[in-house]
């Protein structure tokens, strides 16, 4: 946890680089905040600081109406650690607890239930089970204001187990009643509405992230990998639309995300079979365009080497893109070629209900691949000796992925660096990175891939 006068100057300051960093509640309003909420600054001996938006709420603290600390992007702290609670963290982003239960977030972790709820309580002073609160509660407020589903079906959709659950929720969270929250929800967040699952405009949302963003970079990334039916760019240069399928628990969905952007958000609508997929999904497509990366500590680490200083400050804010499916960014790197992807996701994939522009497939399923090249990594993940979701055991998996036949240091290293979210990778092969450089090497490396210093293999990456 931050000490208390780093926190104070950054509340004073109104410091957006600690937004989701921390957060800070006042103990004479009972509210708690963002570090750059525009609110007065309130006195020193009444703040209070906590790790998490959960801590705040454990602590009977209300969240703001005017900076919605609930929006923040979510800590850099969880994509840099590997150890059980970044792990953790992770996997409750995902859903996991939502879905499997808390004992089913242990299972996946190798400890008992009563071990990862001390770790998590210690650490960022809320429990399993508080964490994922926070973020049905979050999910609920996003379809009140931006669908006009019904109450109760928001609170099912939100992954609340009853209607008296979720009501008493929102009013401690928000201190208002569900009614309330969408009566008085912004005309700017309610333009689009989307009227049922799978409607033609689906959920609207602003994505947060910390810093500059540099979105070009990454729709060019993206672009150089793009593999036709499910992903497709439209629009013209600087205006571009990212639209991808997803795999969801509950069933197919589609992102599209827009290259032009605001201060601080991307606009992203999501169209879901299942509205209960809401925060699984958004979690993915976060990790796909790395929105919790921290720029500024990248920059700090990275601008004083003499190579490293002018490509940093020539693209600030470049991002490492993770993978919307870590399976299936392994199958990708192994098969190392966009065409070949296509024409597995032709043959094995399944097709949508109906087709979304040139969206017409998910992904096939690692059971459901039947290629020599792709066999032993498709073994191992069906078989799950070998695990790439988001609660991974990142040297763990980059073991796992070495000893299968096929793959060489290379691509495992880069399915450690996109499917695993590891901020500190550096590939065979590549420019040398140094130690110096550490835990951001997997960011040098984008700099100088992006400066056009070597060619990745089997990838032309444009340099705008």
């Amino acid at each position: 946890m931050i000490d208390e006068e780093t926190g104070y100057a950054a509340v004073r300051g109104r410091d957006a680089r600690f937004d989701g960093v921390f957060f800070f509640a006042v103990a004479t309003t009972g509210i708690y905040c963002r570090p750059s909420c525009p609110a007065v600054t309130p006195k020193q001996r009444n703040v209070r600081y906590y790790p998490t938006a959960a801590a705040a709420q454990s602590g009977g603290f209300r969240a703001c109406r005017r900076c919605r600390p609930d929006a923040v992007p979510g800590s850099p702290e969880w994509n840099v650690r590997a150890d059980v609670v970044g792990r953790a963290m992770r996997l409750i982003g995902d859903g996991v607890v939502d879905r499997e239960g808390v004992a089913g977030l242990a299972g996946r972790l190798g400890y008992s239930s009563r071990q990862v709820h001390r770790q998590l309580t210690a650490e960022v002073g809320a429990g399993p089970v508080a964490l994922a609160r926070a973020q049905r509660a979050l999910a609920a407020r996003v379809l009140l204001q931006t669908t006009t589903l019904s109450v109760t079906d928001t609170a099912f959709a939100a992954g609340f187990a009853s209607v008296r659950q979720f009501n008493d929720t929102i009013r401690e969270i928000y201190a208002r009643t569900p009614s309330e929250l969408r009566a008085t929800a912004r005309a700017g967040t309610t333009a689009a509405r989307a009227a049922e699952p799978g409607s033609a405009s689906g959920v609207p949302l602003r994505l947060a992230y910390r810093g500059t963003y540099d979105a070009a970079g990454v729709f060019d990334f993206l672009r150089a990998e793009l593999v036709p039916g499910i992903e497709e760019i439209t629009g013209p240069p600087a205006a571009r639309t990212y639209r991808r399928t997803l795999r969801l628990p509950h069933g197919p969905g589609v992102a599209e995300v827009d290259e032009r952007h605001r201060d601080g958000w991307l606009d992203c609508r999501l169209r879901l079979a299942d509205l209960r997929d809401l925060t699984t999904a958004v979690q993915r497509v976060r990790r796909l365009f790395d929105l919790d990366a921290d720029p500024y500590a990248v920059a700090d680490s990275l601008r004083g080497d003499p190579l490293l200083g002018p490509l940093v400050a020539a693209r600030p804010g470049l991002r490492s893109p993770g993978a919307a499916d870590p399976d299936e960014l392994a199958v990708r790197a192994v098969l190392a070629d966009p065409a070949a992807a296509a024409e597995l996701v032709a043959a094995c994939g399944d097709p949508l209900p109906a087709s979304d522009g040139g969206l017409t497939h998910l992904f096939p399923e690692p059971a459901r691949i039947d290629h020599p090249a792709l066999r032993p990594l498709t073994a191992a993940l069906t078989a799950g000796t070998l695990r790439l979701d988001p609660g991974a055991d990142r040297d763990e998996a980059g073991r796992a992925l070495s000893a299968l036949p096929g793959i060489d240091a290379w691509t495992a290293g880069y399915i450690r660096l996109r499917a695993l979210g590891d901020p500190d990778v550096a590939l065979p092969n590549e420019p040398p990175l140094s130690d110096a450089w550490r835990p951001w090497r997997s960011y040098a490396l984008h700099h100088l891939w992006a400066a056009g210093h070597r060619a990745r293999p089997r990838l032309e990456l444009t340099t705008t």
